[in-house]
């Protein structure tokens, strides 16, 4: 039988899983504002593509270290206190992406619109390649002491093999993204996004390949959890494969399906990796976090399963009635910018 231990691990790994499927495709879609996009109304097309849909899932992140917080304090408190810097910068983005969103068409001159503009781009762009950097490290390891405190210099947090996960990340992020757009949008917009996602799909497929390699030789999560793990990869490229069949044949929802596939593979595969660890520590395994020693006592974990299993069916409910009502395709005649 499961324990709350673990199936407060299986929940945040779900949020997070939650949070880079579907805030994925706005960082996607946000970084295309900035090359894709050729006019402010393409622009504004892209903008409002999702627009009824990034804050709320923006809030599957917040759950996320909300969890974290609850269930695995000492977990929290080393990983935010050790990623001060690049959370704070994945905040600031955040913060400047939002307030881009509802500032940008505020007011109608050339100077104005490019600054919210940038700050789109930069904030669609900066998350996912600190994210991705950050969790590299979760799996690679860190400087964590007996006193589950973490003492990164900067060469701990960035180094190639976390480089390369934070681009990864992120190109995987863009895919998605175009792929989403090719669902939300009409005529040239539509057949420019579908033709750069299959063109990237190959870069894509070679970050992939070179993270997946890296992983395997640079960290220890093969040796306990390599058979899931290779089969996970197997999912992986057989979902990858179809996504550049799909948008061969120009079957958008299934491309977009099997991105997305991706997306959940890989972050699902860290965490398979990491259990029942949630952080290693490079000075000694003695050191690392795990599932027990990171966790909250046994009835803070009772009492807050209670209430997440009251709460998330009406949580779900919501957001997938509105992925309904504003599933329509948006277009440069709609005047509303959110």
């Amino acid at each position: 039988m499961i324990s709350l231990n673990e199936l407060w691990f299986l929940l945040v790994a779900v949020l997070f899983v939650g949070f880079f499927f579907l805030e994925g495709f706005d960082f996607g879609v946000g970084m295309s504002t900035k090359f894709l996009a050729r006019t402010d109304g393409e622009r504004r097309v892209l903008i409002n593509s999702i627009g009824p849909f990034w804050d709320a899932n923006e809030v599957w992140l917040l759950t996320a270290g909300g969890a974290m917080f609850a269930a695995f304090p000492n977990w929290y408190a080393t990983m935010f206190s050790g990623y001060y810097l690049p959370l704070v910068v994945v905040l600031l983005a955040l913060i400047g992406r939002g307030v881009a969103f509802e500032f940008r068409g505020k007011v109608e001159t050339e100077r104005w619109k490019k600054t919210w503009d940038l700050a789109i781009f930069l904030g669609s762009l900066l998350p996912p390649f600190l994210l991705g950097v950050a969790f590299s490290g979760l799996i690679k390891g860190v400087p964590i002491d007996q006193n589950m405190e973490m003492n990164a210099g900067l060469f701990d947090m960035v180094n190639v093999y976390t480089l390369v996960g934070g681009v990864t990340v992120t190109m995987l992020c863009l895919v998605h993204g175009l792929f989403f757009t090719t669902l939300r949008t009409i005529g040239d917009l539509q057949a420019r996004a579908r033709k750069l996602a299959h063109k990237l799909l190959i870069p894509l497929a070679i970050l992939l390949v070179a993270f997946g390699t890296m992983t395997y030789f640079m960290t220890d999560v093969f040796e306990a959890h390599g058979g899931i793990l290779f089969a996970v990869a197997v999912l992986g490229v057989v979902a990858f494969v179809l996504a550049g069949a799909f948008t061969s044949k120009k079957k958008d929802g299934w491309a977009f399906g099997m991105t997305g596939t991706v997306i959940v593979l890989s972050i699902a595969s860290l965490f398979i990796g990491l259990f029942p660890r949630v952080m290693v520590s490079s000075i000694d395994k003695a050191f690392d976090l795990t599932i027990h020693n990171a966790a909250s006592g046994p009835y803070s974990l009772k009492v807050m399963t209670i209430v997440t299993l009251t709460l998330l069916p009406f949580v779900l409910g919501y957001q997938i009635w509105s992925y309904f009502v504003f599933h329509k395709r948006v277009h440069e005649k709609e005047h509303l910018e959110y």
